[in-house]
């Protein structure tokens, strides 16, 4: 008997796609090892990071090799003058998160980048010295290796040394942005720099002013950055620039240890960054007003599912732009602002008919609280970060994002110690009434003042499965940052994808205002752009792509590692 093909496909499309679309008929795995793990954006710097751990070293001391070596090997984001974020979970259990954000030098003030009539002054939060921030990488890797470090510092630091003198391959990518940032790198500094479009792809590039500094501190440790050589030349470099960051600046900077925002989804439980970071706060607000819906039956990228998560993400970001700042100089009320029954109220306007209009959505009314804010004021953040995960042999983890903000920072280039310095300073609120290029608000808790933190939207997390290690992820992204977090999570709890399928899965994102849906170009279909048009979601493909390049690790059933390591960039996975 003939069965007829069409009835043979058909069968074969509901045996696929039926009931809760359960794990893909083809499974795309990444890499997977069996003892240890570090995904970044660049091979070279996975390679020092899991060699480091070969040698013994352990989780925090491969976070240390592996920051310096994107330093060394992506300057783009990779830094030694800027700073960022980690969260990390011991194989005992213990967690916690580390604040090695930037600051506001002495000398700043909430209205330095305004003219005599108020106006903001172009360029001058965004390029040059004047934009500075006070690093805090340094501080905070050193930080993280004085309490569980076990390997020498001079032993983490050997191999990035070796990278810097012996240089490493430029890539096609790495090339097209030498190329595309030249003429403002030549502006900024006054002279081209090593970092120009004449280094071509596949050659090697090496960084001899970087390998001596990074010689100092292996000598003389965390010190030499704040109150050494290094420290008086770097601040006799932004000086001569028309910066404002002091020696005593430099001195009084400490990186904070901070507690993690955890929360439960599903039989999930979520470790993710604190204040000043905004990501944990968001991410936990997000998953829990999407909590209640049942979005595995949706299936990945669909209209429904995209519906539930971008109105949580409105609400979410509409909070975010009042209450959340620096927690050294702002009181902010997490428990309050994650409280189930507060998050239910947020979410009861929520219609599968129709989207919420953004211009009718305000943060939320929390009882006994009030913040001084007659108005709302600029957020800046750029999408130029970097992200790396690592899982050792031991069952510790970490998860860690850096950034100068944006690409290459301020693109002032620090030519005698060998890197770029942050443009971090764009990052606080610094004009009423003006939206950023991302039409992103900020509210008086994250206006500048004298050694304040800016506000950031960094997302490194650990997620746990049944109290067992399960996911350590994070990205780049600027404000995008947080929903691709939520994605990744959600793409493998909800939809059974693998660690890579979830990193490679295409990604979308609103954050309030404005009232948008920013989604990647060419990854969604035809028919689904014609749902969001029908149901009222305004889609705009003209919008700044979205940036996130997602690094991320998951714990396997039988104990084993998988990395995904996103195909958008240079990233790659390496263990053993």
């Amino acid at each position: 008997m003939r069965i007829n093909s069409k009835i043979l496909i058909l069968v074969f499309l509901c045996l696929a796609y039926s009931c809760k679309r359960e794990v893909p008929i083809i499974s795309k795995r990444g890499l997977t090892t069996e003892n240890a793990m570090v995904v970044s954006a660049r091979a070279e710097a996975s390679k020092i990071g899991r060699n480091i751990l070969k040698q013994g070293g352990n989780a925090f001391d491969a976070m240390f090799a592996t920051e310096m070596a994107l330093a060394v090997t992506y300057p783009y984001a990779g830094n030694l003058g800027g700073g960022g974020f980690m969260v990390y979970r011991l194989n005992n259990g213990e967690i916690g998160a580390l604040d090695y954000r930037e600051k506001a030098p002495l000398a700043a003030s909430r209205d330095m980048y305004l003219d005599s009539l108020g106006n903001v002054i172009p360029n001058k939060s965004t390029v040059g010295a004047y934009a500075v921030g006070v690093p805090g990488t340094i501080a905070g890797i050193f930080k993280a290796h004085e309490k569980f470090g076990s390997l020498p510092v001079e032993t983490l630091l050997k191999p990035v040394i070796a990278l810097a003198e012996n240089g490493f391959i430029v890539t096609k990518k790495q090339h097209k942005r030498f190329a595309e940032y030249d003429s403002i790198f030549t502006v900024v500094n006054g002279k081209q720099i090593p970092f120009n479009r004449t280094v071509v792809a596949k050659s090697i590039f090496k960084n001899k002013a970087l390998a001596e500094t990074l010689k100092r501190i292996a000598k003389y440790g965390r010190d030499e950055f704040y109150t050494g050589e290094t420290a008086t030349r770097l601040v006799e470099f932004i000086n001569q620039k028309g910066g404002i960051i002091t020696t005593e600046d430099l001195a009084l900077y400490e990186a904070q240890w901070r507690e993690p925002i955890t929360f439960k989804y599903d039989n999930l439980n979520i470790i993710s960054m604190s204040p000043p970071s905004s990501g944990g706060l968001c991410l936990a607000q997000i998953m829990k007003m999407v909590e209640p819906y049942d979005i595995s039956q949706y299936g990945p990228n669909s209209l429904e599912a995209m519906q539930v998560m971008v109105e949580a993400e409105k609400l979410a970001y509409a909070d975010r732009s009042y209450f959340l700042g620096d927690p050294d100089f702002v009181n902010i009320p997490i428990d309050e602002l994650l409280d189930d029954d507060y998050l239910k109220d947020r979410m009861k306007r929520f219609s599968f008919d129709k989207p919420i209009p953004s211009d009718s959505i305000s943060y939320g009314t929390l009882p006994n609280y009030t913040m001084e804010i007659s108005e709302h004021l600029q957020f800046q953040e750029y999408e130029e970060t970097t992200h790396y995960s690592i899982v050792d042999q031991f069952g510790n983890a970490v998860s860690a994002t850096s950034t100068l903000n944006g690409a290459y920072g301020s693109k002032l280039y620090a030519d005698e110690l060998g890197f770029f310095l942050n443009n971090e300073m764009d990052d606080f609120s610094s004009k009423p009434g003006v939206p950023n290029v991302y039409g992103l608000i900020g509210g008086k808790a994250n206006a500048i003042a004298p050694q304040k933190r800016m506000l950031s939207a960094m997302t490194p997390t650990i997620v746990e499965k049944d109290n067992q290690l399960y996911m350590v992820v994070g990205t780049p992204g600027g404000s995008t940052i947080i929903t691709s977090v939520l994605q990744t999570i959600m793409n493998v709890h909800e939809f059974n994808m693998t660690m890579q399928e979830a990193v490679d899965a295409p990604r979308f994102h609103h954050q309030w205002l404005p009232d948008q849906i920013r989604m990647e170009v060419n990854s969604f279909s035809e028919d689904l752009l014609e749902q969001l048009d029908d149901k009222g979601y305004y889609v705009n493909i003209e919008a700044p792509p979205i940036t996130a390049k997602v690094d991320a690790i998951l714990v396997l059933d039988d104990g084993t590692l998988e990395g995904g390591a996103d195909h958008r960039g240079d990233d790659a996975a390496d263990g053993f």
